[in-house]
């Protein structure tokens, strides 16, 4: 499938059992191929090679409490003080991004409470920055580097 993102040379297996599974280079493992995996991969494969993410500093599906649910996030991008910096969420590339996706996101960072948000389908990738002493977040033109953090 097509993306707005840069390709990368992935390592995709069959599994009997599971279906067609792609290798998760964050997690260190095979993961079942989705098209919110597929995206997940490309956009976090940007991160590092494109804006110098340290590949270290990223964490795939961790899970958080939410007004008292068990929720997990697609991924974190930490400081080096370990400090959530990046909130990310991955949608498939026939969902719309829509306010409801966005909701999604600001909800899970009342508990992390990162500098910058990002939503990815993977035709259409949105981050903004978190303003908190003004209760407001403002849409950026582009992804900055991860030195710009």
């Amino acid at each position: 499938m097509k993306l707005n993102l840069p390709s990368y040379e992935v390592n995709i297996r069959e599994n009997p059992r599971q279906g067609r599974e792609i290798y998760d280079d964050f997690r260190k493992k095979f993961v079942r191929l989705t098209p919110e995996e597929w995206v997940r991969q490309h956009f976090l494969h940007y991160l590092v090679s494109e804006k110098h993410y340290p590949a270290s500093l990223i964490g795939v599906e961790k899970g958080l409490m939410v007004n008292g649910m068990q929720k997990r996030f697609d991924a974190v991008v930490f400081r080096n003080d370990s400090k959530p910096a990046v909130l990310i969420e991955f949608k498939a590339p026939s969902v719309r991004i829509h306010q409801g996706v966005f909701d999604q996101v600001a909800s899970y960072n009342l508990l992390l409470n990162a500098n910058y948000l990002m939503v990815s389908n993977g035709l259409t990738n949105y981050c903004c920055k978190m303003d908190y002493q003004k209760h407001q977040y403002t849409f950026l033109d582009n992804i900055p580097d991860f030195k710009k953090l």
